[in-house]
């Protein structure tokens, strides 16, 4: 493991499950694709029952399409309610006499806020100790419940979005048919088959709360167990990120070896890097899956070379520290279980993606990696989280066609739909509000002194000041990964109600903006092709949107970067 051969053969490794799941995104893309336009699909005679007793249950109307008005009250209320849900069992979690409580108590109402709001959104962001503030019961009929339901929200989105440009009735699906089919095609059964890849690989899958053994020196050890093995594949599988254990996926537990690593990023990558694909299917041209998927192979390539590259290059700051001294093999931060490559791609698919779980410190990553991995949140498409990174994508493409169209007096439109006001409006609102959400608490939080900078060197201060942008840009973008710093304690009430605001916000608000874009588009007839019409399926496309992509993201956020890790990199780490 500490040799260079070993490096070779973990690159060659990292590069293998990297391509097969590359190849396989064609085919699962199109079988996604086909799920979000209510095609006939493998499996039907098996999942048509099941989606059509849930509509029973629910009282639902399959055949109904709704408009956008009707399909965002369905979004926002079913959410509301299951965020409520989570909030209330987490405070009384103590309380229920049918769940086993393990002696936890219940969390105070800020926590609780925090941890219901952060589950509902797709975020995972904990500020909690999973092992003693979290009971069996909150986990299985809470937590886990809102790892499915977040994830198939994020889908349902994704394919309300689409219909927009092919349908001219005004309607846009029904969002309780959607986000059921989204969870029984997709969500479960790939989560079942990689729970069970992951008990092969050595995973614990049981309701036993912990074993307790007498160690070689005398004293009694207590271990925490679970149903771990389950818990990870949704987790990983649909951008969710918080892990059964604190450690998260450095835990040996939820991560045992580099097999159960490479496997893990296969699973992160499978959603996120097969949208394109659906949505090419869903609109029935597959050419257009090629500027998408090449936009963010290039950001993505060039995201994990600078945190290798960084990780690399040894920190002068952390050298007279033994414990965190850095080597040719092992630097600060990473789990010595694995090696760079294995680390470090696992690391970056799990930001970019926005799934958010941690087989690294973040905090000990170099200031190039830190660097990194806020471009991939500030970014949010790249390839971003399952359903909405491929709605971000989106939204940057209208901007781009938008821009590009007015320089070279084109008429702005994409798939014969015109690009108006009202799309680029809810497009430019969705984009800003981000920087938003993280500028605004930052800047409160550090003025009201909630998080104090330490004056004891340039390079302290910058990654104080990078650890709260951090927090707030993990909880805007909904991603739920932590940078950490022992100058900030964000377990407090400050920290909890306003991660919480971000965060709902962060989640609906551009949701809600997708499918305003999706209504605006579904109202109108489809034109031909004309000559002014700009061709999106080609190669010099991809790279105009890799670049506008690139530009604007920096443009809406260097200042905060170079107020963070560029400064630590001046001060020499």
């Amino acid at each position: 493991m500490s040799n260079p051969l070993s490096l070779i053969g973990s690159y060659l490794d990292v590069s293998i499950v990297f391509a097969l799941v590359l190849a396989f995104a064609p085919t699962f893309g199109a079988f996604m694709g086909r799920v979000f336009m209510n095609r006939p699909t493998f499996g039907e005679g098996v999942f048509g029952p099941v989606e059509r007793g849930i509509y029973r249950l629910l009282g639902v109307n399959p055949r109904h399409s709704m408009r956008v008005r009707e399909y965002a009250v369905a979004f926002l209320l079913s959410n509301a309610v299951l965020i409520l849900w989570v909030f209330l069992l987490l405070m009384y979690q103590n309380q229920l006499p049918f769940l086993r409580t393990s002696g936890i108590p219940g969390m105070s109402w800020d926590l609780a806020f925090h941890s219901a709001s952060s589950f509902g959104t797709n975020t995972d962001f904990t500020h909690f100790v999973t092992e003693s503030q979290v009971t069996e019961g909150s986990l299985l009929l809470g937590l886990q419940v809102e790892m499915f339901l977040s994830a198939g929200a994020g889908l349902a989105i994704l394919a309300a979005f689409i219909r927009g440009f092919v349908r001219k009735d005004g309607t846009i699906g029904n969002y309780f048919v959607d986000i059921t089919r989204a969870v029984v095609r997709i969500l479960v059964p790939v989560s079942v088959l990689g729970a069970i890849v992951y008990v092969l690989l050595g995973l614990p899958q049981t309701f036993a709360t912990s074993v307790s053994f007498h160690t070689l020196l005398g004293p009694v050890q207590t271990i925490p167990l679970g149903p771990v093995a389950s818990w990870q594949s949704i987790m990983l599988l649909g951008s969710n990120g918080g892990g059964i254990f604190a450690a998260n996926s450095a835990h040996p537990f939820e991560n045992p070896s580099a097999l159960s690593d490479l496997f893990s990023i296969a699973l992160m990558m499978l959603i996120p890097f097969s949208s394109p694909f659906a949505f090419a299917s869903a609109v029935r041209r597959k050419g257009e899956a090629f500027p998408y998927i090449g936009t963010i192979l290039i950001v993505f390539f060039i995201a994990l070379a600078l945190v290798i590259v960084g990780q690399l290059a040894t920190n002068p700051q952390l050298s007279p520290i033994q414990a965190l001294s850095q080597n040719t093999f092992y630097s600060a931060g990473q789990e010595t279980r694995f090696t760079l490559p294995e680390g470090a791609l696992f690391q970056t698919v799990s930001v970019y993606a926005n799934v958010g779980a941690n087989n690294m410190a973040i905090g000990a990553l170099s200031p190039i990696g830190q660097m990194s991995m806020l471009f991939g949140m500030f970014t949010q498409s790249t390839p971003g989280g399952v359903g909405t990174g491929m709605g971000y994508l989106l939204t940057n493409t209208l901007i781009a066609i938008f821009v590009g169209g007015l320089m070279v007096g084109r008429t702005p439109e994409y798939l014969g739909k015109k690009i108006g006001r009202q799309q680029i409006g809810w497009s430019a609102s969705l984009l800003l509000i981000h920087p938003v959400l993280i500028f605004v608490p930052l800047v409160a939080t550090l003025l009201g002194g909630f998080a104090v900078l330490p004056t004891t060197g340039v390079g302290a201060s910058a990654h104080t000041f990078t650890s709260v942008l951090y927090e707030f840009t993990s909880e805007a973008a909904n991603n739920g990964s932590a940078m950490g710093s022992v100058y900030v304690n964000d377990t407090t009430l400050w920290f909890n109600v306003v991660g919480a605001v971000v965060m709902l916000v962060g989640r609906f608000f551009p949701m809600l903006a997708m499918l305003m874009i999706s209504h605006h588009f579904a109202v109108q007839s489809p034109l031909p092709p004309g000559p002014g019409t700009l061709k999106t399926q080609s190669f010099t496309f991809m790279i105009y949107l890799t670049l506008f992509l690139i530009i604007l993201t920096a443009l809406l956020f260097l200042p905060a970067i170079a107020l963070g890790p560029l400064t630590q990199i001046g001060a020499g780490g």
